[in-house]
């Protein structure tokens, strides 16, 4: 769907959403809101900065497809836009990560193989905190 085929008064997000409830099945439609409602009212009152949101936290309750939607929900009311695409990318240390993203970088091996390694450098950066928090005494759950 192109941004000329959204009502001038709809949100793309809105949109999508209505989109979404006609595909998905009702309870997995219900689950979605259940988990981007908080997501979406903190986007329109700008206090994203305290929400914390784990799509990925071995939640069984969470379906993959409903984290995906979820996913790419959230990605549509930041972005306003409806090409976001999840894409799930090969990092060696860390295994598969799914990462939301436009169309034009999903298709584009290049761009997806930079950010696998800015995932993995990350990763290792991450790895190097703890290991000095551990040494130090300090938490390292973050």
């Amino acid at each position: 769907m192109s941004e000329s085929e959204i009502p001038p008064e709809g949100r793309p997000v809105d949109v999508y959403l209505d989109l979404l409830r006609v595909r998905m099945d009702t309870e997995d439609y219900r689950l979605l809101l259940r988990v981007v409602e908080p997501v979406l009212e903190a986007i329109d009152e700008h206090r994203l900065a305290g929400l914390d949101l784990a799509l990925e936290s071995g939640d069984d309750e969470l379906p993959q497809e409903v984290r995906d939607e979820a996913a790419l929900v959230i990605a549509t009311a930041v972005t306003g836009r409806l090409d976001n695409e999840v894409v799930e990318l090969d990092v060696d240390e860390t295994g598969p990560v799914r990462v939301v993203t436009d169309a034009a970088t999903a298709a584009d091996p290049s761009r997806l193989g930079e950010i696998a390694d800015f995932i993995r450098d990350r990763h290792r950066q991450n790895e190097e905190l703890r290991g000095i928090a551990e040494a130090s005494g300090l938490p390292t759950d973050f």
